[in-house]
Parts: structure tokens; sequence; C-alpha cells
């Protein structure tokens, strides 16, 4: 199991597919360093030399903002927005979906699941 910018690469994957278990590189930007490295991108990993492997390191060190970087500089972002009270901002404090979704219906994934509010019998 190869190690990349602090993540265990999958070995038995193909290049191509293990680079995205890297937080900040998808498939488009797994291709495209595949193809810098001039590595062939039906390579499984573990067939990968030291070599090859030092060469993405070196690639994604060079030229991509991932992990922990990544995680600090999105959370930033949004701390941001919540600072200077703007609508996404607020938005983002309650936990309601920021990009002009409807909330009557749906919205499950952002709201959590439902909590049934129903009336009370008056205590006697």
């Amino acid at each position: 199991m190869a190690r990349i910018a602090g993540v265990d690469i999958p070995s038995d994957k193909r290049v191509e597919v293990a680079l995205t278990y890297i937080y900040g590189i998808g498939r488009p930007s797994a291709q495209k360093i595949v193809a810098q490295a001039q590595i062939d991108p039906q390579t499984r990993v573990k067939d990968l030399s030291e070599q090859e492997i030092s060469k993405i390191r070196e690639i994604l060190e060079r030229n991509y903002v991932i992990e922990g970087d990544l995680r600090r500089e999105v959370s930033t972002h949004l701390k941001r927005l919540m600072d200077i009270g703007c609508y996404r901002g607020l938005r983002h404090r309650r936990g309601l979906p920021v990009r002009g979704q409807r909330t009557r219906t749906n919205a499950r994934t952002r709201k959590g699941p439902r909590r049934t509010v129903g009336a009370r019998k008056k205590a006697k």
C-alpha cells in the first residue's frame, strides 16, 4: 500500500482511480497527474516503482492544494462567510441548504432526520 500525501492509496486499484482517495483530487485531476508523470493509467498501484510514486508526490506538492491544507482553506472560507453574517453564512450556520434549494420538502441531507412535532395534550 503506497502512502501519498498522508493517505494510504489502495494497492489493488488502478493509479488513476487510487489517486481519487486523496482529498482534493478527482478523476480529471488524477488523469492529468498520471499524464504528467508519464505513467500508464491502467497500471495498478502495487506495480508502481518507487521512482514513479516519488514523481507523483512531487507533482502533487508542486501543483495542487490537497488534504489538510485544502480542508483548512475551505473551513476558513466558511468561517468568513459566517462571521460577516451574509446569507450564505447564515444558511451554513443553521445547517440549511445554501444554494437556493427548497426546504419545505426534501433538504434531508442538510437538515438531518425528521423530528416529529405533534400536538401535546393539556396537563390536567
